[in-house]
């Protein structure tokens, strides 16, 4: 019997600031594709990966199971929606960056990222978030040949 899990909730900005700090994000990036093949990246509005495109992505809240951290990644990311039974692992990735979202020099960021490709049939909910200022279908070649696409990205396709 499992125990009962007290409900995820974000951390508050300021404990947020000393896990970017002191330890790595648990996170989920997204490799979805479309019927043609195309994979969905966003253009980052904000660090780190500001300016790049990237897949869509978010890390995992205190007590908040995988399935359920896959499915409201999805749904805030992209407005679709989906199940990590309908999802092939990849794999898990490490991502390091010298940045981090709150503008501090002293400290980068770290994820270790679980890597996820699923197939989207229906785009017509489509929409991107606050932290994506456009949303854009690549070609694999295309986003491997592109210094738009960031390299932490690429890695999912090498």
């Amino acid at each position: 019997m499992s125990a009962k899990l007290p409900r995820p909730a974000p951390l508050s900005p300021a404990d947020f600031r000393t896990v970017v700090r002191l330890a790595p994000l648990v996170s989920i990036d997204l490799i979805i594709r479309n019927p043609l093949g195309e994979i969905l990246l966003g253009l980052r509005a904000n660090e780190p990966a500001k300016g790049s495109y990237f897949v869509p992505g978010g890390i995992v809240l205190k007590h908040e199971r995988l399935r359920e951290a896959f499915t409201r990644i999805l749904k805030r990311e992209t407005n679709c929606d989906g199940k990590i039974e309908d999802a092939r692992l990849l794999g898990a990735f490490e991502h390091f960056y010298e940045v981090n979202s709150f503008g501090d020099a002293t400290f980068g960021t770290h994820y270790v990222v679980l890597g996820y490709e699923i197939a989207l049939d229906d785009a017509s909910a489509l929409k991107s978030d606050a932290q994506h200022s456009d949303l854009r279908w690549w070609g694999e070649r295309d986003l491997l040949a592109s210094d738009l696409v960031h390299d932490n990205t690429k890695a999912y396709f090498r």
